[in-house]
């Protein structure tokens, strides 16, 4: 990585208990020398979902505890640092409160929802604004650091939503620490694009944003703060996000440390699309723009939409994404809930007397009488899940992982765990990492997968019927750094799940390497599939694309992987 980091801990409330081998304990409920009679209620609560998931003591590491044998995490064979495998620790990176205008609840309420709903951390990440930049980042901290206090289980991070120069929104957090609101507050007077009136795809706007991104750097460099990560958030919704800016922003800092490492694979308010009768009627993410004079003229206008919830930049098969992973250089995608209302909420925002522009926050919410079904999002957890391999549980190790792009994520708890794995010659890689081997060396991918051991948030248990693998070429830095296809990339194998319960093991055997390649995986509960955008040569059957005021999420769940590179030499 070129750095490495110490690792910082929250406040904790209990007992001290076994160490993961960085030197920080795990949590209580993760830590099965810790009886159940120890735990706090909330404890208690989290240790239940993981027996249901099947992720406490269970041989499939990949969901759960540091756990010792074959389907133990890997680690990259560019540079494990030990024999231990990772503990994969769900979070969310897109989190609103009443500091956005926007938005409605105490952060105290999302953490302790999303706690509920099985995340192991969150990041909280109001709009950036100039009522944001002059008072809000101040006063949301001592809500962040009250919430890390009370859920001592939980990494709770301080970020905000930036609204990228010439583009989108993404998420910008830091490291906990002294200065995490002084950076955040100069990055986000600097160079928030609506801060700086900054919106319009100029390449004076462009060049801001990675400015901004050279400035985070740089507080690292100084040690201001201990680390900084830049994730952009629904980056096809608009058509904002061009291709040259995306890998303008992945190149803008040092290889060794790079803040800019991906995007949502899915986007937030995945309720939109539940039809009008008992919902918003509208589109599945709010994807439901068209062209205008800043997007990038390039897309098509099936890019305007999800499929199978997911943003089509990941969803097609030698799409965007591909694109980006055929240079051979890391680009991550992630999946969260981007939560500002919550669908069948009964809370309301308090009082008329919000006067958000004054105040930097809307008054707390208050009991609304009803069951409100005009909104589109869900609780932290509820419905989306990022999964990240940490080397332990503490900020750093969630920020080490998302960086080395040990992350998969799913909708609707489809799976309850994931281990993939390249080996070949003696060496092995996971996820984000890559193998290097001798031309000519055979190689084979392992899954591991934990299939859904208990109901989801919607009541019932999902089924996984499908597993494909995808696989492009490796074909170097793109001449024209506006492509945004991937010729290669095509669904290499398919595999029919024949089980409801326990764990399944895939393997895909990609022959004697010769040239380098990338795979990575996606998985279906089935419901809905289409001829995807490359044609049936490309994929048979990927996700269909969400069609507006009919699209209820929980009938059509997918998992998807990031890649694993496979290097002869």
């Amino acid at each position: 990585m070129g750095h490495t980091h110490g690792h910082e801990h929250g406040h904790h409330h209990h007992h001290p208990h076994e160490s993961d081998g960085t030197g920080a304990t795990l949590p209580a409920a993760f830590d099965t020398t810790v009886p159940d009679e120890a735990l706090s209620p909330e404890q208690q609560s989290r240790r239940s979902l993981l027996r249901r998931a099947g992720l406490l003591g269970a041989g499939l590491a990949a969901g759960g505890v540091l756990a010792e044998g074959a389907a133990a995490p890997a680690y990259a064979s560019t540079g494990g640092r030990g024999k231990k495998g990772f503990l994969w620790l769900a979070g969310d990176h897109h989190i609103h409160t009443q500091y956005s205008s926007d938005g409605k609840y105490r952060v105290r309420d999302q953490v302790r929802q999303g706690a509920a709903h099985g995340l192991d951390w969150m990041v909280i990440t109001d709009h950036g604004s100039e009522t944001h930049a002059r008072i809000g980042v101040d006063k949301v901290n001592p809500d962040i650091r009250e919430a890390r206090d009370i859920h001592g289980d939980t990494l709770v991070f301080q970020g905000l939503e930036w609204n990228i120069p010439a583009a989108e929104h993404g998420t910008v957090f830091v490291h906990p620490g002294r200065n995490e609101v002084a950076v955040l507050k100069q990055f986000e007077t600097d160079y928030d694009g609506g801060v700086k009136g900054a919106t319009d795809s100029t390449p004076a706007n462009e060049a801001l944003a990675v400015a901004g991104l050279g400035f985070l750097s740089e507080q690292v460099r100084r040690r201001r703060v201990q680390d900084a990560l830049m994730l952009a958030n629904h980056p096809a919704r608009k058509g904002l996000d061009s291709p040259h800016e995306i890998r303008a922003w992945r190149d803008a800092t040092p290889a060794s440390h790079r803040i800019a490492v991906g995007f949502e694979g899915a986007p937030g308010h995945q309720a939109g699309g539940i039809p009008k009768a008992y919902g918003m009627g509208v589109a599945r993410g709010l994807y439901d723009s068209s062209p205008s004079a800043n997007s990038f003229a390039g897309y098509p206008l099936e890019s305007y939409r999800t499929w199978g919830g997911f943003d089509w930049m990941t969803a097609t098969v030698g799409g965007l994404w591909d694109s980006l992973l055929a240079e051979g250089k890391p680009w991550w995608i992630t999946a969260n809930s981007d939560s500002h209302q919550v669908y069948t909420d009964t809370a309301v925002r308090g009082g008329p007397d919000s006067d958000f522009t004054a105040n930097g926050r809307h008054t707390d919410p208050v009991y609304g009488g009803r069951i409100d079904t005009t909104q589109g999002d869900y609780w932290p957890g509820q419905y989306s899940r990022t999964h990240v391999g940490s080397d332990g549980f503490s900020y750093a190790a969630v920020m080490d992982g998302i960086r080395a792009g040990r992350i998969w994520v799913d909708h609707g708890q489809l799976i309850s765990g994931l281990d993939a794995r390249v080996a070949g010659g003696g060496r092995w890689a996971t996820l984000g990492g890559a193998l290097h081997v001798r031309k000519g060396t055979r190689v084979t991918l392992t899954v591991d997968l934990g299939l859904a051991g208990g109901p989801n948030w919607a009541g019932f248990v999902p089924g996984l019927a499908r597993v494909d693998v995808i696989q492009g070429d490796v074909t170097g830095a793109a001449a024209e750094r506006d492509t945004f296809t991937a010729p290669t990339a095509r669904v290499a194998k398919s595999y029919e799940v024949n089980k409801s319960s326990g764990t399944v093991r895939l393997t895909y055997d990609l022959g004697a390497v010769d040239r380098p390649v990338y795979v990575r995986l996606r998985g279906t509960d089935g419901n809905r599939s289409a001829v995807g955008l490359g044609g049936a040569s490309v994929d048979p059957a990927g996700p269909a694309v969400d069609v507006l005021g009919d699209a209820d999420p929980w009938k059509d769940l997918w998992f998807y992987s990031n890649p694993v590179w496979v290097l002869p030499s």
